[in-house]
This record gives C-alpha cells, structure tokens and sequence, in this order.
C-alpha cells in the first residue's frame, strides 16, 4: 500500500510535465553585436610638454573655454634658460661678425678699385701712344688687357661685398628672431592651445616636474562628440558602416541614446582580439564629456513583428516538438534572428502552435 501512495504522485507529475507546453511569441526582436568603449572629442588636441622643466602657473582650469593660440600653462624650464643664453650669444657673434667681415671685404674692393684707375689712366696713355705711333699694337692690347681683367675684378668684388652685406644682416635677422622667442620663454615656458574648444583635462598641478614629451592637458570641441567603441573580433563581419546603434552611458543610466556606425577599421588589435569601430550620435546630448564609459549594441537585423520562441526550445538540426491533436510531433523550422535568449521562427509555427520543452 505505502507503494502506490509514493508512485502514484511520481506518475502525476510526469503526466503534468509531458502536457506543458508554451506558444510562440510575436513580437518586436532584434539582432545586435555588443560593443563598449568611450566617448571622445571628434576635435581633440593633446598638449605635450616639449621640455624638462616645472609648472610654474595654470592658466585655466578644466571646464573653461579656451581660444586658439592662449596661454594654458607655463612651465619653469632650465633648458629654455639654457637657449636664451645660447641665443644671446649667437646674436651678440652675429653683429660682431659684420663689421670686421666688411672691413675686409671693403679694403680688397678699394683695392681692385685703386688698380683699376691706374689700368684705366694707362689705356688711355697706350691710346695716345698708339695713335702718335709711340708704341706698338702688341703693347696697347696688353694695357688693354690689363683694364678688362681690372673691372671684371673690380665688380667681383662689388658683387661679393654686396651679397656678403646681405648675408651678414640675414644672419643677424635670424638671430635676432631666435633671442626674440628665447627671450619670450626664458623663465616661463608657455604652452599654449591650437584650437578654440574647451579645456577637457590638465594632468599636473602647480609645482610639479614634467618631463620632455609627457602629456599634461587635453583641448577639445564641446560640442562635437563621438563614440570610439571596440566590439569582438568574432562579430567583425556583422559590423558595417551606417548601422543603427542604441546606446547607454554610464553617466545617464535611465537614459537610452542612439547613433549610428560611421566607421569600421580594417584592423584587427591582435592584444584585444577586438575590432575598433566609430559611430557618430544622432543628437547632442547635455553635459556630455570627453571620457565618458558606454555600453552598445550595433543593431545587425530587426523586426517589428517576429514569431519568436525560448532558444531552450529549438531542438539540434533546427527542429522542435509541438503538441496537437495526434499527439507529440517533431517538426523542422526556418531559423530568423536570433539573440541569446530568443530566436526567429520564419517557416514552421505559428502564433497558435503548442511547443513542448526538449528537457
């Protein structure tokens, strides 16, 4: 008797487990690739520090609006001390060069100056001579000679004063120009922006060391912003450019923004097994921030309307089991979209199906 009592709630129960059964939803499904990244400047400066040295003084701080060639920090640097001294000196030879340079110059065209009056006095007594027939042919075309070679020295050495001149004061130009600017920054090294935008982030605070090539402060746009996202390398041939792509941010998180994919790189970041893709956003958003952490999903396929089932219940060899009138019968269907949980029936049930747990 204690037999039946213990059987007879098994067998309850199993008839109860074979007569579950669900019917397919319709409803609106979508297929998408997951992807995460952040959100960045679509115009973005990065200021570096082209010296060793110490911030001395900070200009603006984050959030401020900067303009194109302002001063943002400056830095102490014992290296710009070291040029303005260098530069000083450059321009101190400079002028010292010019006047010996020329003196010389000058005395050797004074010279050639001098020999050639003499030579010219001489043609022309050779002239005479020749025309009295006081001396020969042969003489006069050497005191000719001797005039031609004369001038064309002479001029030579006009033209090599005259660009020597020039040189010179070129020479003096440019240093003076280099002290002009090591003069500038001697002391305070100024780092300035090179565009209009908004102070995103200084790195370094006042007093402390930076070196040659760190950086230490972002310059952006505030207004023109994108999404620079990595989605996994298994899902690079789903991604293209122009696809819809709904977003979430973890600043706004009861909020859901969309955008679209603008670009997909041909590369794949072998470390990361990942596949960088850029999408731009379908409208501003408030108080938005370069740096920002978003979540995505890049929307591959969708439907409004979508005969949909559990994944647990679609069988190996896309098939499934159904109930009808006849009985349990195994059928074969038409797989659509699909996500993790839920996939597309597009041939073989209905709305008004009875599908059976395979488990």
């Amino acid at each position: 008797m204690k037999l039946r009592i213990i059987l007879l709630p098994l067998l309850l129960l199993g008839c109860a487990q074979q007569s579950e059964t669900i019917k397919p939803t319709v409803k609106p499904l979508m297929e998408a690739v997951y992807a995460s990244g952040f959100v960045v400047s679509d115009q973005e400066y990065q200021v570096f520090s082209m010296a060793d040295g110490t911030v001395q003084q900070i200009a603006l701080r984050e959030g401020e609006v900067i303009k194109k060639g302002q001063p943002l920090l400056m830095v102490e640097s014992q290296q710009q001390n070291a040029r303005y001294t260098i530069a000083r000196e450059s321009y101190e030879q400079a002028l010292a060069n010019k006047g010996p340079a020329l003196a010389e110059l000058k005395a050797l065209v004074e010279s050639a100056h001098s020999k050639l009056k003499f030579d010219s006095v001489n043609l022309v007594r050779y002239e005479n001579l020749l025309k009295s027939n006081a001396t020969s042919r042969v003489e006069y075309d050497r005191a000719q000679v001797q005039y031609t070679n004369s001038r064309n020295e002479y001029l030579g050495m006009i033209s090599r004063l005259t660009k020597s001149e020039n040189e010179l004061n070129l020479a003096i130009q440019n240093a003076y120009n280099q002290l002009a600017i090591a003069e500038e920054e001697s002391g305070n090294y100024v780092l300035r922006s090179e565009l209009d935008g908004m102070v995103f982030k200084i790195m370094k605070e006042q007093g402390e060391l930076v070196r040659r090539g760190e950086l230490v402060a972002v310059v952006g746009k505030p207004d023109n912003f994108y999404l620079k996202l990595t989605v996994d390398e298994l899902d690079v041939q789903r991604v293209q450019a122009g696809q819809e792509v709904v977003i979430r941010i973890d600043a706004y998180p009861q909020q859901v923004f969309r955008g679209k994919v603008r670009k997909v790189f041909p590369m794949v970041d072998t470390r990361q097994q990942s596949l960088r893709v850029d999408a731009e956003l379908s409208e501003k958003l408030p108080g938005l921030f370069s740096g920002l952490a978003v979540e995505a999903n890049i929307i591959i396929r969708q439907k409004d309307m979508a005969v949909v089932i559990p994944r647990q219940y679609l069988l190996p060899g896309d098939s499934v089991m159904i109930r009808t009138e006849a009985g349990t019968q195994k059928i074969k269907v038409v797989r659509g979209i699909e996500t993790l949980q839920e996939v597309e029936i597009l041939e073989g049930l209905n709305a008004d199906s009875n599908l059976i747990s395979a488990r």
